[in-house]
């Protein structure tokens, strides 16, 4: 290394007296300064945590099982439990952070769009929260016992939380794609009596089809006394917040701390089909994988004076992890308004250094600035100058987001994430490789990709610090490990690196709640849970999501159609915003119902000098055979067999979303939902076959 170094400085000092020679003393000096402060300014590389062309270990054995490299009990077959000994459950972990932080800010919340954020500090909130826990007990629940809460992120969600942790209770999130069948489906096989609520209309919902074994409502903000009202005649009781919480200050009941075994919450899954299923998961299994995550973050790892934004629904368990996570490094958590259109006017306010994310939000940033350049001829040249230099910088494994590039290319995509970010995880979803190089250029902080489920209390593998290759998502978490089996009938096998991937360790969940059948199913005798998505491992030990078991269906001719792994083709055509493939076991060919992008089918319209509306257009032969061509052109480029490529579509103007029903709350197709949404226009391309 030293020798390198002198080399360099020696051809350096060749080239200046080179230069001097030509341009004279004055000359000379002002480069020999220029190169200085280049020399002391330069970005140095981040050293990766592992060797990138090594990232996973193998243990011995036929079953080719890949552990962690950052816990080094991993090669004996043991998992990551958590990091501090005093810190095993997320009562102890809060305590922690509270203590890191120096009594430093907790929870911060907007009174309104125009006002700055206002914040409670630790031990404010830790006060806060036993109240609420010991008010909960004094209106005659008891510890172990099962509560829901059916609220929008907010401070109280946290306090209520935490003030359940405080006496042992156990955790159960309700959320509006749920729907008031399965809430109600939900409050009677749990059983339980209480549910939080943060106002007037979930008030309303529950009380829609309330089981009868619902017995109080706590509104955080004011429900109208016509609510009461019809509450009381159902024999409900509804209280308010504040009076929980003085109830609980008056009565100060002793705390009841968890155990790591003790169950912390009971995490809903819509899933596609059927009733929802309770995933009964411990504090040892949330603690072991925050724990597993902040590790292989490194230095990067949340922090004390750390901000996160909070706007994906903490009734998921990604959401969860990543607050409990700044919760126990003792950074703060940020509401966002409540608007998801007025992110961008929250993020500005709160500044975030930290945020998760999901590929929905920046498919739109990355959608909408490449809308944005491609009307000029001087912007996208600039761009693709600007993203192929930070590219180069991101290879040599150099983050930063102060270049030329940043100030004249990046500025506005950094300042509309508030212009502070250092750390993002995204989950949840696929991410195209294209969108994640683009979101890690002009944003210049790390941007980590995770896979997970909340069977596995959200995280399963994670992307390394370094790592700039993208479309994997890394090696497994400290806190698990990951083997592939055979899945025969798709082809896929373990022996060639591919098949299902089955995940053992401390983050895998206890069972399905009241449900061992569907339990059985998915944890295997030796306790391997099956996740149902299929994998690839790469050959520097890194995972590739490249397909999923369910959803596969039969075509007349007896080939095997796999829709997700199409869609996931299709999506990439720069005209296609969602896409539902479709196929029918009767029949030899499969279609498509596709929602047309509507700023990139609007610019091709001007430019085609072809009006209308998104609904005209969608209605239009033209634009049918564009996007059609288009489509079909991503699947021969990629090696779609004929029999895989759709044979008419169908375009419709409105997105497939959560609040119409056709995607579940984590953005996926709900399959059985869209087929019967659809089936007139499915139909009517089949009959043009017939």
């Amino acid at each position: 290394m030293s020798m390198n170094m002198t080399t360099d400085k020696v051809e350096d000092m060749d080239y200046l007296q080179y230069i001097g020679g030509l341009m004279g003393v004055s000359a000379l000096t002002g480069i020999a300064a220029a190169s200085a402060y280049y020399y002391a300014t330069r970005p140095l590389p981040e050293v990766p945590l592992v060797p990138l062309h090594n990232q996973s270990p193998i243990l011995e054995g036929p079953e080719q099982i890949h552990v962690s490299k950052f816990y080094k009990e991993s090669k004996n077959g043991k998992f990551v439990n958590y990091i501090s000994e005093d810190a095993q459950t997320l009562y102890e972990t809060f305590r922690k952070g509270a203590y890191e932080s120096n009594n430093g800010p907790c929870l911060g919340w907007r009174e309104s769009l125009t006002s700055p954020y206002s914040w409670i500090n630790f031990n404010e909130t830790l006060l806060r929260a036993k109240n609420f826990g010991s008010g909960l007990i004094d209106i005659g629940i008891q510890p172990r016992q099962l509560v829901g809460i059916y609220s929008q992120n907010r401070p109280e969600w946290v306090l209520f939380e935490q003030g359940a942790y405080c006496y042992s209770l156990v955790v159960v999130p309700l959320y509006d794609t749920l729907g008031p069948d399965a809430c109600a489906f939900i409050i009677k096989q749990t059983d339980m009596s209480t549910v939080i609520v943060d106002d007037d209309k979930k008030a309303n919902l529950l009380l829609d089809k309330a089981p009868r074994g619902l017995k109080k409502l706590i509104a955080i903000k004011s429900v109208r006394s016509a609510t009461l009202q019809r509450a009381k005649n159902r024999g409900v009781d509804i209280h308010t917040f504040d009076e929980i919480e003085k109830l609980g200050a008056q009565s100060d009941h002793p705390e009841v701390p968890p155990t790591p075994d003790d169950i912390c919450t009971i995490c809903y899954t819509s899933g596609t089909t059927g009733n929802p299923k309770g995933v009964t998961l411990t504090h040892r299994n949330v603690v072991a994988g925050v724990c597993a995550v902040l590790l292989q973050l490194g230095d990067h790892r949340p922090r004390v004076n750390d901000v996160m934004m909070s706007f994906l629904p903490l009734a998921h368990m990604l959401e969860r992890c990543c607050e409990n996570g700044m919760y126990y490094s003792g950074g703060c958590v940020g509401f966002y308004s409540g608007d998801i259109k007025e992110l961008t006017n929250d993020l500005k306010a709160l500044r975030p250094t930290v945020m998760p994310a999901v590929p929905r939000l920046l498919n739109r940033v990355y959608d909408k600035i490449h809308t944005e350049v491609s009307n000029s001829a001087i912007k996208r040249m600039l761009f693709n100058m600007a993203i192929k230099s930070k590219e180069a910088e991101m290879k040599r494994g150099i983050i930063r987001k102060n270049t030329i590039w940043d100030k004249i290319v990046f500025r506005k995509v950094q300042e509309a994430f508030g212009g502070n970010l250092r750390l993002m995880v995204v989950g949840s979803a696929p991410l195209a490789g294209n969108v994640l190089t683009f979101i890690r250029c002009a944003l210049g902080c790390l941007i980590v990709e995770g896979y997970g489920q909340t069977e596995c209390t959200a995280p399963i593998t994670c992307t390394v610090q370094g790592d700039s290759v993208p479309e994997h998502v890394g090696p497994p978490v400290s806190c698990c490990c990951i083997k592939l089996v055979d899945v025969p009938e798709m082809e896929y096998f373990a022996s060639e690196n591919q098949g299902e991937i089955c995940v053992k360790g401390a983050n895998v969940f206890q069972g399905y709640y009241k449900d061992p059948e569907r339990t059985a199913e998915t944890i295997d005798p030796s306790g391997w849970h099956h996740t149902g998505d299929v994998g690839m491992w790469l050959p520097n030990g890194t995972l590739k999501i490249i397909d999923r078991r369910k959803h596969i269906f039969k075509l007349s001719q007896g080939e095997y159609i796999v829709p997700e792994k199409i869609e996931n083709i299709y999506i990439r055509s720069q005209y296609v915003e969602q896409v539902f493939v479709y196929g029918e076991s009767l029949k030899s060919c499969i279609v498509a119902v596709v929602v047309p992008d509507v700023d990139v089918l609007k610019c091709w319209a001007v430019e085609n000098n072809i009006p209308g509306t998104l609904s005209v257009l969608c209605n239009n032969t033209k634009v049918k055979d564009l996007i059609l061509n288009d489509m079909l052109t991503w699947g021969k480029q990629v090696g779609l067999k004929s029999f895989e490529q759709v044979k008419d579509i169908y375009l419709h103007p409105d997105p497939f979303s959560v609040q119409n029903g056709l995607l579940t709350p984590t953005f996926k197709s709900r399959r059985p939902q869209l087929k019967s949404y659809f089936k007139p226009q499915l139909e009517d391309m089949y009959s043009h076959f017939d």
